[in-house]
């Protein structure tokens, strides 16, 4: 008798089940956004996003940033979830090479995001298809002290010559020109990219990234000689290398240093009672066009996911204008969709003005050249800035890194 009420509860139970998922689906989301603000964001979306599609079960697991970088690797293969964060550029280009990402284009064409995300469809395509769709992205550019450049007569400089004597005036007066912490190595990165693009172009610093140029060549070398001189004046706060990028911000803060090339990310660390401003990477060349460093934080549906019907529905919702206004608006960052609204805030307009006229935008370092180089290249950069005199051995170091991971 007990056995055959076992039977019959099994039978129910099963019955239940296929009953349960006929009316739901599950999507899994993996998500790298574990900071305080953007989860919070994003489970308020995902709680939307499940309103609205009630037929789907949304499992949304979130991981430590630095870690999920680590991890997706084997889960791509192994484990997949239906929807995976990720970066625009070559890291995306990386798993797409693999055949680990979805092909998602048409999406693109559904909601005409050639014409609405224009601005970010290069750096989501490879060979003309296109394998995610970007939610956010921001600048890079110095955020400086305005008590500070007000105590001295500074004003924001336009020119590369304008920026050496502004640096000079600020340590005549006993103020470190800039604060930089390079313990995690990425910081110093910014300065690379930045220098190369303002030297030598988009389409040299692409090339680079592609492993076309050497490191060795004369446009990387007059990088480093420019690098070099900021170095060699004492532009950057002492011990650089035992601070973390959020360790560094004090100096900034206190006025102990005056200028921070850093991303939007920084703003909302900023006191309340500070007086702080933003001016983009000052020309070095007139010959070269201003680009910029606009990194994109994007969607995709892994390649091997197990519901990719529903997880193109959660796409196409992150694509709405309105949905990427609300996001960026609690993230403080810029929404990729054209018709998207920007946050009333000084330093998206400005980031806005600073992206909307540039000739061109790259990645950023480890978003735009592959993981074998990026490793070495942001190990180097960091060298340089603490042992400029070892730059021959470091430009060897990454030119046989170059050719071995290009070839």
């Amino acid at each position: 008798m007990r056995k055959t009420i076992g039977i019959i509860a099994a039978a129910i139970g099963a019955s239940s089940l296929a009953f349960s998922g006929a009316l739901a689906s599950t999507l899994v989301i993996n998500s790298n956004q574990s900071d305080p603000a953007p989860r919070e964001a994003f489970n308020n979306l995902v709680d939307r996003f499940q309103e609205e599609n009630p037929d789907i079960n949304v499992v949304f697991n979130e991981y430590d940033h630095e870690g999920y970088k680590t991890v997706i690797r084997n889960w791509l293969v192994t484990n997949p979830p239906d929807v995976a964060f990720w970066f625009a550029g070559d890291r995306m280009r990386f798993f797409v090479d693999r055949g680990l990402f979805e092909d998602v284009s048409d999406i693109w064409d559904e909601h005409n995001l050639h014409e609405h995300m224009a601005s970010t469809r290069e750096s989501m395509s490879v060979d003309g298809a296109q394998y995610g769709v970007p939610w956010s992205y921001y600048q890079w550019g110095f955020y400086y002290n305005k008590d500070v450049f007000d105590e001295h007569g500074l004003s924001e400089p336009e020119t590369w010559e304008e920026f050496l004597e502004l640096g000079e005036t600020l340590k005549e007066n006993g103020v470190t020109p800039v604060t930089i912490g390079t313990r995690f190595l990425w910081t110093a990165a910014g300065w690379f990219d930045y220098l190369n693009l303002r030297l030598n172009g988009l389409d040299y610093h692409i090339g680079l990234m592609d492993g076309e140029i050497p490191y060795t060549d004369d446009g990387v070398r007059n990088v480093f000689e420019h690098w070099g001189e900021l170095v060699e004046r004492d532009f950057f706060i002492a011990n650089h290398a035992s601070y973390s990028w959020q360790e560094a911000q004090p100096f900034l803060y206190n006025g102990q240093a005056a200028m921070y090339l850093m991303g939007n990310f920084i703003t909302p660390n900023f006191p309340e009672d500070g007086n702080f401003g933003f001016f983009r990477f000052p020309q070095m060349n007139p010959d070269i066009g201003m680009y910029e460093d606009a990194p994109t934080d994007t969607l995709h549906i892994p390649a091997r996911a197990n519901n990719k019907e529903d997880a193109r529905r959660f796409l196409s919702f992150i694509a709405q204008p309105e949905i990427q206004t609300e996001l960026n608006r609690a993230l403080n960052q810029l929404p990729p969709h054209s018709q998207a609204e920007v946050a009333d805030d000084p330093f998206l307009r400005a980031g806005l003005e600073t992206l909307s006229s540039a000739d061109g935008t790259a990645q950023f370092y480890d978003r735009d050249t592959i993981p074998d180089m990026h490793s070495v290249g942001m190990e180097a950069f960091q060298e340089f800035m603490v042992n400029p005199d070892r730059l021959e051995q470091i430009l060897q170091r990454l030119e046989r890194t170059r050719e071995r991971a290009f070839r």
